[in-house]
């Protein structure tokens, strides 16, 4: 069990309106006292009251009891693209079917007309004189799969050279916006994407349709009305990089270069299929720490056997606790507005026991075995229904035994 500091008596606290479905096996008054445990003020720990209070709803009860979920309808198209990749390469595939592939990285670009018809019109971008391309410097790097997971199948573009992968993630989640990558980041998972493909197959399959059976009597009211069903046209699908996960170098676990580079798209690809079925089955994907203490978890129990408090410190900055590493990972998660200087340094304590909780009861309840798909789900919706004040508790393995 890893000890928390000592208590001392908490001083009142303003009140938080909480959502609706927020639940928790501590009451507010045993929050608040963990949270001046760490030397956090009132105003931190209000801070950091309503950063915990971001929790997931409940999760679709047909879809939690389904595992591996059934796949998305979009996946049939990313399937019939990876098997035509084969024969010119996945960029040169993609780029027909993806218009931000075939625009540049530019200040202001996602303003332009062209830019605009492209993506959110669909017009061919060919007829623009600004789609110059993507200008990647290894197109032939880049590799699409289809990644067979709990979660559902998922289509995986895998950039393996670094500046590629930051021009494509700046492409596809950026609008091909200059806008900077940190290093620590090597995966995205890209939802809601307006597949332009499909979008033209539904239209083809309704001028193909006799007028009198038409729901509508034109293209733009028809559209108008599919518009609200979203998994006709829109997809998911994951990017990832292949370098240094959490730019962690090697040598940090003692590893081969090699091995480790190998190891580390395994923990990414696992962890964004993390983030893949919290969205799916609670329709929330968010950039906050109980989604990454998720997704880091099944990263590193899926790829190591077990997983590895030490490991995960690493990866967001606390290697040496409780000294934060400037530019760790960690910074990405401080919420919106960004917490405070004190709430954060209360927030490494948390993340730290979190941590070292979530080991313990890793520990006693797989030991180093496989994981199957259903331990996979299982453990994701126990950690989604606590929060880090529940993880980050003095019997926070407990808590998620009894979840």
């Amino acid at each position: 069990m890893i000890k928390i500091p000592e208590m001392r008596i908490a001083s009142p606290f303003v009140q938080t309106k909480l959502p609706e479905w927020y639940a928790s096996e501590m009451d507010r008054s045993s929050q608040a006292y963990l949270l001046k445990s760490t030397g956090a003020s009132s105003a931190e720990t209000e801070e950091l009251l309503l950063y915990d209070a971001k929790r997931f709803p409940p999760a679709d009860p047909v879809l939690a009891g389904s595992t591996p979920l059934a796949d998305e309808s979009f996946v049939a198209c990313w399937r019939t693209w990876a098997q035509e990749a084969t024969d010119d390469g996945a960029f040169a595939r993609l780029r027909q079917h993806l218009p931000q592939l075939v625009f540049p990285i530019r200040d202001g670009i996602s303003d332009s007309e062209a830019y605009r018809a492209a993506t959110l019109r669909g017009i061919s971008p060919v007829e623009f004189p600004e789609a110059t391309g993507l200008g990647l410097e290894r197109p032939e790097a880049l590799e699409l799969s289809l990644h067979e997971s709990f979660a559902g199948t998922v289509p995986v573009l895998i950039a393996r050279h670094r500046p590629d992968f930051v021009r494509l993630l700046q492409a596809l989640a950026k609008r091909n916006e200059p806008v900077p990558i940190p290093a620590a980041q090597g995966a995205v998972t890209i939802a809601g994407y307006n597949n332009w493909t499909r979008i033209r197959a539904l239209r083809e399959a309704w001028e193909a349709r006799d007028p009198t059976e038409r729901e509508a009597e034109t293209w733009r009211e028809e559209f108008a009305r599919l518009r609200p069903q979203k998994h006709l046209y829109q997809d998911r699908f994951i990017l990832l990089s292949d370098g240094p996960y959490s730019n962690v170098p090697a040598a940090a676990f003692g590893l081969d270069e090699l091995a480790w580079r190998h190891l580390s798209l395994e923990i990414r690809r696992e962890h964004e299929c993390a983030h893949y079925y919290t969205r799916r089955v609670y329709g929330l994907m968010s950039n906050h720490l109980c989604d990454e203490l998720i997704a880091d978890y099944t990263g590193l129990a899926a790829t190591t056997g077990s997983y590895r408090a030490a490991w995960f410190l690493h990866f967001v900055g606390l290697e040496d606790y409780p000294r934060y590493r400037e530019g760790g990972r960690l910074d990405l998660y401080r919420g919106t507005p960004a917490l405070s200087q004190g709430a954060f340094r209360a927030l490494c304590q948390l993340v730290h026991v979190a941590a070292h909780n979530l080991e313990a009861w890793d520990a006693a309840t797989h030991g180093e075995r496989p994981r199957s798909p259903e331990d996979q789900a299982r453990a994701i919706r126990k950690m989604a229904s606590l929060g880090l004040l529940d993880l980050a508790s003095p019997d926070g393995a407990e808590r998620l035994s009894r979840a």
